[in-house]
């Protein structure tokens, strides 16, 4: 979303539009982890639905009815399945039922995606690897197909005879960290687990007392996903080991309310960024509040891109944002390379459409694509 249309509601609203101010904020922030955005119909019918114009049940009618009735579109095939699912999470969210079981694991992924994917509800039976651009093109070891079942019914067995009692807020967020790593490693469905694995884990929050009603899924869905990457894997020869940090530091602001600073970009095993301050002229600027995150596009764009790659896109981004544009010269005088090598940099980034070249200003001119 280029606008947050929801934070009034978020902030000063009466106490049902805030729930549901929550729920549909969430459910919206949450299509990040797979690079998809909603639309501006999905967002006006949340807003309807907020101030209690239309209630929940028709507002995920109106969705669906809209997409039924609208031409075949290939191309806004993922815009849909980012609306209709937004949608399904935010009835889930104001549901109060639950039931800390596999199966309610497996019914809500039914539920968020039954007519979008064929496999809705149903385990895989082949094994899976995924590249992920925070583990520089490498994958996390996900669940063996043939003991996806037993595995999830062992987590499940294992966390509903643990005992919170006597524990330190620390160490609780620390044990629900290891829980909720697991139990995504596994990876039982083809596609949609980070997003089964977020609602399912608000919904037991809830039981254990947490109300989990802010911004930080809305805003943060992508850390959440890179955190639990990071929690999942390990290579001794580049001295990385898996650790829960990152995923602490998530809970604590979502179950504390504490503010610490969430950037995927210190979440990368190359370390590169882990000091870095963004920096333009006197100005600080946050990348992760940017209208659009960079980071986003980076999960979907860039995921075979080399942390050298990743650390000149951040660069660029620094020193140009979206509105500044740029050419060959400029970025060889940010980055010290050669000319050749910044033509190449500059076409590959073209190529992925992370820029885009701009006409009016000379020839060889960019600036960041907005999408």
């Amino acid at each position: 979303m280029d606008r947050d249309p929801f934070k009034e509601y978020l902030r000063e609203g009466e106490p049902d539009k805030v729930s549901r101010g929550y729920a549909w904020s969430t459910a919206i922030g949450l299509q990040a982890v797979d690079g998809l955005k909603t639309s501006e119909y999905l967002i006006d019918t949340a807003i309807r639905n907020i101030e209690g114009k239309i209630t929940l049940e028709e507002a995920k009618n109106l969705i669906e009815n809209y997409y039924e009735e609208k031409p075949e579109d290939p191309e806004n095939e993922r815009m849909e399945e980012a609306d209709k699912v937004s949608a399904r999470i935010a009835e889930i969210l104001s549901e109060a039922a639950f039931s800390f079981s596999p199966n309610e694991y497996i019914s809500i992924h039914r539920r968020l995606f039954q007519g979008i994917y064929r496999h809705a509800g149903k385990i895989r039976d082949y094994n899976i690897t995924k590249k992920e651009w925070v583990l520089d093109g490498e994958t996390v070891l996900y669940g063996s197909a043939s003991e996806l079942r037993a595995t999830l019914e062992y987590d499940f067995s294992q966390e509903r005879d643990f005992s919170y009692k006597g524990l330190s807020m620390n160490d609780i967020i620390h044990h629900l960290a290891v829980f909720i790593s697991r139990l995504w490693q596994i990876h039982i469905f083809e596609e949609g687990n980070t997003r089964t694995t977020a609602v399912f884990f608000i919904k037991y929050l809830k039981t254990l007392g947490f109300s989990a009603t802010n911004d930080i899924f809305a805003e943060n869905a992508w850390y959440f996903r890179n955190a639990l990457v990071r929690a999942n894997y390990t290579n001794l020869q580049k001295g990385i080991h898996e650790t829960t940090e990152y995923l602490e530091v998530f809970l604590r602001n979502l179950l504390l309310n504490e503010k610490n600073e969430l950037h995927n970009r210190y979440l990368h095993i190359s370390g590169l960024w882990k000091s870095r301050k963004v920096d333009i002229g006197k100005q600080k600027v946050d990348i992760q509040s940017s209208k659009v995150d960079i980071e986003n596009i980076l999960s979907d764009k860039a995921a075979d891109f080399s942390g050298k790659t990743v650390d000149h896109i951040y660069r660029m981004f620094e020193k140009f944002g979206y509105d500044v544009i740029f050419g060959r010269s400029a970025v060889v005088e940010l980055l010290g390379l050669q000319n050749s090598s910044v033509s190449k940099l500059l076409s590959k980034l073209a190529k992925a459409e992370i820029i885009e070249s701009v006409s009016g200003h000379g020839k060889g001119k960019y600036r960041f694509t907005r999408k």
